[in-house]
């Protein structure tokens, strides 16, 4: 009885290594080899620049500031009576 229960054990075990062993041959990532065309001059890097397009510099990021938008001069306290 104990025999058999250690050859089914085997068997059980050898069984789940060639599941988990085919499982990780097909679960492998490969290399996607895909092209990253150019949007700007050299960004992204290592892009490929389209034909017949034309590649500008990328536009200068600048901080959105506004000075007294909507009016808020009491700086978001809303207070009962006269202000100083």
């Amino acid at each position: 009885m104990k025999s058999l229960s250690i050859k089914s054990a085997t068997l059980a075990g050898i069984a789940a290594s060639v599941v988990f062993g085919f499982a990780g041959l097909a679960l492998t990532p490969t290399p996607a080899n895909a092209i990253v065309y150019c949007t700007y001059v050299g960004y992204p890097g290592g892009c490929v620049a389209r034909a017949g397009v034309v590649l500008r510099p990328r536009p200068v990021a600048r901080a959105a500031v506004r000075h007294n938008a909507g009016g808020n001069m009491n700086g978001g306290v809303n207070r009962v009576g006269a202000r100083r």
